[in-house]
């Protein structure tokens, strides 16, 4: 009696309203399901766009105390030591690292520095004074229009290798302060003064002089 009670009530043709209601039901899992999917994707992108934003600090200009790490090659982020620089060039490319936050200022190009060791009998009184053991350092943005100063190489004016924009020809004196010797640059590059902490270098005063071009790239 049961099992024909039971083949009766699942008939579809004595209770044809039924398979609406299954329908119906399986229309609102099918929903719930895919705004539960929806949820998580949302809540991964927004994840990822949190994963991919700079750290408080990258884009803030070098600070007192802060190491230098290189910005490029095969040893990216590791720290600058006194060893790792050529006697008479040429430069090296680097950020400034804020060695409390592990933090590198990368986050603004204008933060991109040049190092270079030179002889200090070579540096004028002014430039010396910034230096460490001939060490300098100077903003790798073209004072003229922004372009990055990549090259170093002998003086169009001269017999002395100079830091040279490749944008636009202008040329760099490091050993007189970074001032222009050749090209349409209307200032010197930025100085940043250096020191020693543990034995890599470490930048020992903000900025002198502005960074940056003087008209847009």
């Amino acid at each position: 009696m049961s099992r024909a009670s039971f083949n009766i009530n699942s008939s579809s043709s004595e209770n044809p309203a039924e398979p609406e209601v299954d329908a119906s039901a399986e229309q609102t899992r099918r929903t719930l399901l895919l705004g539960a999917l929806a949820t998580t994707a949302c809540l991964g992108c927004s994840a990822s766009a949190r994963a991919g934003e700079d750290p408080p600090g990258s884009d803030e200009r070098p600070q007192k105390g802060d190491v230098l790490v290189f910005s490029e090659g095969d040893q990216e982020g590791k720290l600058i030591t006194a060893a790792d620089l050529q006697a008479g060039g040429p430069p090296v490319h680097a950020w400034p690292k804020d060695p409390k936050t592990s933090v590198v200022r990368s986050a603004s190009r204008l933060n991109e520095i040049l190092v270079i060791r030179l002889d200090p009998a070579e540096l004028d009184e002014q430039t010396r004074a910034r230096a460490v053991d001939g060490i300098i350092a100077y903003s790798a943005i073209c004072a003229h229009a922004g372009c990055p100063v990549t090259a170093w190489v002998k003086s169009d004016v001269g017999d002395k290798e100079v830091l040279k924009c490749m944008c636009h020809n202008s040329e760099y004196d490091p050993r007189a302060g970074a001032q222009v010797v050749f090209g349409p640059a209307p200032r010197r590059l930025a100085a940043l003064p250096l020191a020693f902490a543990e034995g890599s270098l470490s930048v020992a005063g903000n900025f002198i002089g502005k960074v940056g071009g003087a008209q847009p790239g």
